[in-house]
């Protein structure tokens, strides 16, 4: 028996300094990867605040990526979706072009104004290193699908200083409904490693602030640890949070279908794209809506940042947010789908504080995570994410609201290669009101 029981300890001592030596190596190299990309992203995007004249360039900007993407990007013009396929069902693999291609692109988008975001690359960087690394290492087909969810794992947690997040990011996207626990130990030691390796790199993340507010409640002299009250309105609101998700997803494909039936020659796509950022630039007066949305371009623009304070976003926000980036995407321009998310929660979650009297901070760290678990099926990693950004006081919430924003965010998401393994509504199928609906025809 206690022969048995070393020979299995010392089997798992084997696989932890297995994966420990794989993965540290490509969590390393994309940690770098992403580090330098973070950099020169904030350069581009600080050079177009000063050279606003950089909008007008737009048009040819997409037009240039559309034509390095024809000349040069083959299969990794599908992006995160062939990540996840090959992670499902390995293939022709994932292109070592694809992380200089996806960087250089989503540099351009940003330098000439477009409303996109940085995740899709990193998640990109990321599985395109772990794939090359995977090559190297001759690793089995089993061990290739590992090594790139650890390679998302690694690009997600290093572009966001959020190394459990992806970790259970990596896990939980591939599949709705199911997380393959096997991927995890190498999953979190890429998350640390990759999220050490930015730092190192004397990368810095924006912090983000929740005022202290008091969610207990005294109710007939018994205080009860989560006010009912606030409880209510975090629903109702994350119920809005999942319906914008929702929106997201639809308006970028609606955006993608349009162009595709109505401009028939392929290159004028992005350039009308980039014609359109401009003209809704001008019709609302202010560059706020463009490029990430972190960064303040001038004094009391609103950003995700200002989003966490009172009147820090306009009545409509989040909704310019949400077309500025399902024009730019859906016309073939180049970035992630994740911060602009974070913008068009955090302004929609500060514009429902204003409506239901409820704290503005709070409110805008909800949204932050719940637009985004709505969009991408990610309510475990969103979770994750709310407390290692904004501290754990307010996990309850956090929770709360990305749970019932992915139930509301509909059955589709960002990433189509995203199969469903358990569909939500199978989480109804036995309730008593679903049997009352069926019951009077309702």
């Amino acid at each position: 028996m206690f022969k048995k029981i070393f020979s299995k300890q010392l089997a798992l001592l084997t696989y932890l300094i297995r994966w420990t030596v794989v993965v540290t190596p490509v969590a390393i190299a994309i940690g770098s990867m992403v580090a330098f990309f973070l950099w020169l992203l904030n350069w581009a995007i600080h050079f177009r605040f000063a050279h606003t004249w950089l909008l007008y360039l737009l048009p040819l900007a997409g037009l240039v990526i559309h034509l390095l993407y024809k000349c040069y990007g083959k299969s990794s013009e599908r992006g995160n979706n062939l990540i996840i396929d090959e992670i499902h069902k390995p293939g022709a693999g994932v292109p070592p072009r694809m992380a200089p291609l996806i960087l250089l692109t989503t540099v351009i988008t940003h330098l000439f104004g477009g409303s996109a975001g940085r995740e899709g690359t990193a998640v990109q960087i990321g599985g395109s290193i772990a794939n090359l690394f995977g090559n190297w290492f001759k690793l089995n087909e089993a061990d290739k699908k590992i090594i790139l969810t650890a390679g998302v794992a690694a690009g997600f947690g290093a572009v966001f200083g959020t190394p459990l997040t992806g970790t259970i990011f990596a896990l939980e996207v591939i599949a709705i409904g199911r997380i393959q626990y096997n991927a995890l130990l190498a999953c979190l030691i890429a998350g640390l490693v990759g999220d050490v390796t930015v730092s190192a790199w004397g990368i810095h993340h924006t912090p983000y602030h929740v005022d202290i507010v008091d969610t207990g409640q005294t109710l007939y002299n018994v205080h009860l640890p989560v006010s009912l009250w606030l409880l209510v309105k975090v629903i109702v609101a994350s119920a809005i949070f999942g319906l914008a998700s929702m929106a997201f997803a639809k308006g970028v494909g609606l955006v993608k279908s349009f162009s595709l039936k109505w401009v028939k020659i392929d290159w004028l796509i992005p350039v009308c794209g980039g014609l359109a950022i401009i003209l809704l630039t001008f019709m609302l007066g202010k560059p706020d809506y463009l490029s990430l949305g972190v960064d303040a371009e001038y004094p009391g623009a609103v950003t995700i940042v200002s989003a966490f304070h009172h009147a820090g976003a306009d009545a409509l926000s989040w909704l310019w947010k949400l077309i500025y980036t399902a024009v730019t995407l859906g016309t073939g321009f180049k970035g992630g789908e994740v911060t602009p998310l974070f913008y068009i929660g955090s302004t929609l979650g500060n514009t429902l504080a204003g409506l239901m009297d409820a704290p503005v901070s709070l409110f805008a760290a909800l949204g932050f995570i719940a637009v985004f678990a709505g969009a991408t099926n990610t309510p475990l990693a969103c979770t994750l994410m709310g407390i290692e950004l904004f501290g754990g006081e307010y996990a309850l919430f956090f929770a709360i609201a990305c749970f019932t924003a992915y139930f509301f965010s509909g059955d589709g998401g960002i990433y189509s290669a995203q199969q469903t393994v358990v569909p939500k509504s199978e989480a109804i199928d036995n309730l008593y009101i679903k049997r009352i609906f069926n019951k009077y025809k309702l």
